[in-house]
């Protein structure tokens, strides 16, 4: 198989250890910075063909700017691994493979919905999978009923784009709630306003799915007393967890509710039993496999082996 990992940087861990596995089960790998490629349409016999624009490859002279392109070896599957920061042209660029028959473990609309936190607790709510108390509100004056909607303060508030715990804050009042909520309106963007899990006391789980199956699993600690965030970013610890059958179908089903193929799920423990956090779609691999010494990467690689070999059988079978 040609195997294509959109990722603007080669020497992040997850970019390299995803190269390795590949390679190692004998695929051919490409790493592509996502920013580089050129979509261009109506080309080609077949309408459209994908470009990728690098430094040392054959130059052209377009007006005063030397140009330096090289068209995409035909790949198989693509592996995205999408930055926040270019999820709109990186979405592009993988609609586009998409529509080239090219399997991905990240189709862009499943992306797009796990990015957008709103949309993903809907998803959520309507694959009747358990959530914290969630409400979003467009004005001011909606606050006070939707901090009580969700059990009062203390309450999370999220912004609806964000990963790795940025943009997450603990509201210990209403009073505090209101000033972020405002400082967040005036800045033009959308948050949630969600339940706090007292009783989690900073622990979080993290499960790894690929395909149907959970592949490693870990539970994270906030790094200090008060702190309500358990991200490794933010300095939090992690152990190896075994999750019960029940756990893991929650996390197997919320991944297949975005349409994710690869998924990191978020889980928070509670009194009503465990709930849905976070879908990433593009989950970190360092941390997990160092804590757990599970070799996702290579999960991944069989996965889109298997996916291969049915689209293989389906067209022999038309």
């Amino acid at each position: 198989m040609k195997i294509g990992i959109l990722s603007r940087n080669r020497s992040l861990y997850s970019t390299r250890r995803l190269a390795q596995a590949g390679r190692a089960q004998g695929h051919h790998v490409h790493i592509i910075d996502t920013m580089t490629v050129a979509v261009e349409m109506g080309l080609a016999p077949n309408g459209n063909h994908i470009k990728v624009v690098m430094p040392h490859a054959h130059a052209f002279r377009w007006g005063t700017i030397a140009h330096h392109v090289k068209y995409v070896k035909p790949v198989d599957a693509i592996i995205p691994r999408i930055g926040t920061s270019i999820t709109e042209y990186g979405l592009a660029v993988v609609r586009q493979f998409e529509q080239q028959q090219v399997l991905t473990t990240a189709p862009a609309a499943a992306i797009a919905q796990s990015r957008d936190k709103l949309r993903s607790m809907q998803l959520l709510v309507q694959h009747k999978l358990p959530i914290p108390k969630t409400a979003v509100i467009a004005q001011p004056a909606a606050l006070y009923s939707a901090v009580q909607s969700v059990g009062g303060p203390p309450v999370i508030i999220k912004l609806i784009q964000g990963t790795q715990g940025k943009g997450v804050i603990l509201a210990r009042n209403l009073a505090t709630a209101a000033a972020v909520m405002n400082k967040i309106q005036r800045a033009k963007r959308q948050a949630l306003i969600q339940e706090f899990i007292s009783e989690s006391a900073g622990i979080d789980w993290r499960l790894i799915i690929v395909g149907d199956k959970c592949v490693a699993a870990m539970e994270r600690q906030a790094a200090k007393k008060g702190e309500f965030r358990s991200n490794l970013h933010l300095g939090g610890t992690a152990v190896p967890l075994k999750p019960d059958s029940e756990t893991i179908n929650l996390a197997v089903t919320a991944a297949k509710a975005h349409g994710l193929h690869v998924a990191g799920v978020d889980i928070v423990p509670s009194q009503r039993g465990p709930l849905l956090l976070e879908i990433n779609s593009s989950p970190g691999l360092e941390g997990i496999e160092k804590v757990t010494g599970k070799d996702i990467a290579t999960h991944i690689i069989h996965y889109l082996e298997s996916a291969n070999q049915e689209k293989n059988r389906s067209r022999r079978n038309q």
